[in-house]
């Protein structure tokens, strides 16, 4: 039917006024009047205007057979319009349907009246110009931390999901029958496969689904999320937060520069994120349950940090801060003692501001065989599933430290969302694995 070569409609809202063009996407929005209709059409590349008039009956005509989300090939010239979503107008010469839609069932009240609903037509809502969005902002995310690592030395590795011992704790896992043989579990982290290859690449990283069988509702929990996991051989824990600060840094700054238009489209206050320079604030735990307490929270020194703590102590710093020296029981069994105070771990955690809490999780690990075995062993677990871990320790065992990111909940807090199920396109949680 169309002649000329179909362009993205990005493409076509920079045209030259009174150009022809082609192209091709959905209907977003109509607009049915007795002498002219107007279409809103989206790709993935952004929404124009289409305007069928009635003097041109075949393409009136489609354009009034078009329901919302049906697929359609426009061609036609461009007029600049300031009205116009982009400036521009494609006045309608030819119209084809695609694919007709059935009435779509995701209207404005829809919206605004349930969020489980959208949830159940997630393979709808995908659509939106929302997650639209936020895809895109996920997007660059992603790319950026694999430019970073690449650009540091780290080498991009794979690891197994499919394990046969807890990394986290072993009351979040979800077991699997293995071809009837044994039981094997969904990875909570790739981190002990990471640690085994940092002794062939010294530096590594990894993005990859991790499951947690948590029972969790908060906001900032899901079973399956993604996790950026990072090791390397002969690296501290100061050089570790140096690691995590620029990481987070390159991050922010890219979504910055490429994702403007996504990020005004969702309300995103800007400022905020601008703010996120080196270097972070660094808050031993000791201070923040002190803070706290002050703050009326009923916590003991000992105790972990809830996402309501994670809140208050956030909303005092502007950007990203990190909560360092936690006591051994907070931590998984792996974290290194701090040889000046045993009672406490070298490790910390990284909190997003305004209230979004953990996003980042690390630290020195054990690498003395006697000292991890020790810990496995206070720690209640059978130092047999961890053999091949303490091998690690047996040849050649070399100073490292690591980290896990929780994508989901940095998308979430560069995004300004309300929920982490809004920075996944196909959330999982303890309620919904549908569809």
């Amino acid at each position: 039917m169309i002649p000329i070569e179909f362009r993205a409609i990005s493409d076509a809202l920079s045209s030259e006024e009174g150009e022809r063009i082609a192209i091709r996407g959905w209907v977003y929005r109509k607009r049915e009047f007795k002498d002219k209709i107007f279409l809103v059409i989206r790709d993935s590349s952004g929404i124009i205007q289409c305007l069928a008039r009635k003097d041109n009956q075949k393409a009136f005509e489609e354009a009034r057979k078009a329901t919302i989300e049906s697929s359609v090939e426009v061609e036609g010239c461009i007029k600049k319009d300031p009205r116009a979503p982009g400036g521009c107008e494609l006045k309608v010469d030819e119209l084809k349907i695609v694919g007709l839609a059935a009435p779509f069932p995701i209207t404005k009240s829809a919206v605004d009246a349930s969020s489980d609903f959208l949830l159940d037509v997630r393979h709808l809502w995908i659509r939106s110009r929302r997650m639209t969005a936020i895809l895109k902002v996920r997007d660059t995310v992603f790319r950026s931390i694999h430019d970073f690592f690449r650009s540091r030395g780290f080498y991009e590795v794979q690891a197994p999901m499919f394990v046969t011992a807890a990394v986290e704790g072993g009351a979040s896992l979800f077991k699997v029958d293995y071809f009837g043989r044994r039981d094997v579990y969904l990875t909570q982290s790739s981190q002990f496969y990471l640690e085994v290859l940092i002794y062939s690449l010294e530096r590594v990283y990894t993005i990859a689904p991790s499951f947690r069988a948590e029972k969790s509702r908060t906001r900032r929990h899901l079973t399956e999320f993604w996790h950026a996991e990072a090791e390397a051989a002969w690296m501290d824990l100061n050089e570790l937060m140096r690691l995590e600060e620029d990481l987070i840094c390159h991050i922010v700054s890219t979504v910055l520069s490429e994702r403007a238009e996504e990020l005004g489209l969702l309300g995103r206050n800007v400022k905020a994120l601008e703010l996120v320079e080196p270097p972070f604030p660094r808050l031993a735990y000791d201070e923040a349950i002190e803070i706290l307490q002050e703050k009326g929270f009923d916590i003991q020194w000992g105790d972990d940090l809830g996402s309501d703590e994670e809140r208050a102590l956030t909303m005092d710093f502007e950007k990203p801060v990190f909560i360092y020296g936690y006591p051994e029981k907070c931590k998984a069994f792996y974290h290194k003692p701090d040889p000046s105070r045993p009672e406490i771990t070298l490790s910390a955690d990284l909190l997003a501001p305004e209230g979004y809490g953990e996003i980042i999780g690390g630290g020195e690990r054990i690498e003395n065989l006697d000292v991890l075995l020790d810990k496995i062993k206070k720690f209640g677990l059978d130092p047999k599933d961890y053999e091949w871990y303490l091998d690690l320790r047996r040849y050649g065992t070399v100073p490292h430290s690591g980290f896990g990111l929780g994508t989901d909940r940095l998308v979430m807090w560069i995004c300004g969302l309300q929920h982490i199920r809004e920075a996944v396109p196909f959330p999982r949680d303890i309620r919904k694995v549908y569809p």
